[in-house]
């Protein structure tokens, strides 16, 4: 099972999607050897690996295509390809992709990677069911299989996520040599699937639109696992971790009640109703533990907030800013810039409603990513934006044309005065 590590960003970033693949197939008596592989030590380690474990499959994670950005955009999947034509070399084992990044272009990216066949969507079923096809049992149809030139299989989504293996801290998600243990933040996910349905969102695609959640029990067994393992700080993947409320409430008591002296991330949704319970999490969030939240409020405009599909309101976004910072809990907020309905006054009210809620660190997107199977890229499509030729595995953003040129150089000029903002 190979990671390979395609981009280096402000925070080490852990395969957890492959950990769960790992736990599921050691469950299933498979033996597994794991590799993070760096693109500078891929003939090598691979090499070396290949030779003395001798695997019978060989699976690899794709988790991003590229870095989104409008302006010389990097494609990162040729680390990727390398490391898939070097394991045909080395090895006679069918590479099988996964993954993410994978599971939002299954048929595109087996073809440009070279890969034997991908499995999209989520791997802890399929992947080990795979190996038994591949070994010549009578396993059935593989959900999400992907192999050159055939129809997809549809993908099926895990309902009752705990009775899935979870990773153990040091075997199957273990600390890369490369990052000190200061600087990581172990990756750990309570739910899955989202239904919000955001325009321009992925997360459905690659997760489903029913949300799914472990008991907070297990997911209290699991992190105290770490915990005894001596990891304290933790980035919750969970595409919403406010979402439900309850939930939220009872994780962050089940943290505290069981003394778990750790630091938190996560990623807010700004929405509050009503507003006196929404207070009431956020104190308790802080004291499990939270340092720092995600506010993906994407824009200060009603008008464009409606047309993103999102479910919150500006001063919504400004209230729940203020308590986090009440509570001594750090913001980081995103914008996207230019999309549908996006005009000069749009994109300047964003700016100036950003900036007047003070965080700590804010990132602003030109241009939004196109990807297949949203509503963004049935709208593009419609408009011309896109073809139906085209495939989206190589970037496609949707920037409104009146805006081009001048919204790069506002957005440019706003962070030159701001060190805090990035792109």
């Amino acid at each position: 099972m190979i990671y390979v590590v395609t981009e280096n960003i402000n925070m080490p970033v852990l395969p957890l999607g492959l950990a769960y693949v790992a736990a599921s197939l050691e469950a299933k008596g498979h033996e597994v050897e794991q590799i993070y592989l760096r693109p500078e030590e891929t003939a090598n380690l691979l090499h070396k690996i290949t030779a003395s474990f001798r695997p019978e499959a060989i699976g690899i994670s794709l988790r991003n295509i590229d870095d989104q950005k409008l302006e010389n955009t990097t494609l990162l999947l040729d680390p990727v390809r390398k490391a898939v034509r070097i394991c045909k070399e080395f090895s006679n084992a069918p590479v099988i992709l996964g993954g993410a990044g994978y599971s939002m272009f299954p048929e595109s990216a087996l073809s440009y990677l070279g890969a034997d066949m991908g499995v999209k969507g989520e791997g802890e079923i399929s992947f080990p069911l795979l190996l038994e096809t591949l070994a010549g049992k009578e396993a059935g149809p593989v959900p999400g299989l992907c192999l050159a030139g055939k129809s997809l299989i549809k993908e099926e989504f895990n309902s009752g996520l705990d009775k899935l293996p979870l990773p153990i801290p040091d075997i199957h998600l273990k600390n890369h040599p490369g990052i000190s243990r200061d600087a990581l933040w172990m990756p750990f996910q309570t739910r899955r699937g989202c239904p919000m349905g955001c325009n321009y969102c992925s997360t459905s695609i690659i997760e489903g639109k029913m949300l799914r959640r472990f008991s907070p029990d297990r997911a209290i067994e699991a992190l105290s696992r770490f915990v005894d393992a001596g990891y304290k700080q933790f980035f919750f993947v969970d595409n919403t971790f406010n979402m439900p409320p309850s939930y939220a409430n009872d994780l962050c008591e089940g943290i505290i009640g069981a003394g778990l002296d750790i630091r938190f991330q996560a990623i807010f949704y700004p929405s509050f109703n009503p507003a006196k319970k929404g207070e009431e999490l956020i104190e308790k969030m802080a004291r499990a533990g939270c340092v720092h939240v995600s506010l993906g409020f994407e824009s200060g405009s009603p008008d464009i907030l409606s047309l993103m599909k999102k479910k919150f309101s500006p001063e919504e976004v400004r209230q729940v800013s203020g308590l986090l910072k009440k509570h001594g809990i750090k913001r980081m907020g995103f914008l996207m810039l230019g999309g549908p309905g996006e005009t000069s006054e749009t994109a300047r009210k964003s700016l100036e409603f950003a900036d007047s809620l003070a965080l700590e660190a804010m990132k602003v997107t030109t241009g939004i990513r196109i990807y297949p199977g949203t509503e963004l890229a049935r709208r593009a499509l419609e408009e011309g934006m896109i073809t139906p030729r085209d495939d989206l595995l190589f970037p496609r953003f949707y920037l409104r044309e009146e805006l081009r040129g001048w919204l790069q150089v506002e957005v440019k000029r706003y962070m030159s005065a701001r060190p805090n903002w990035t792109d």
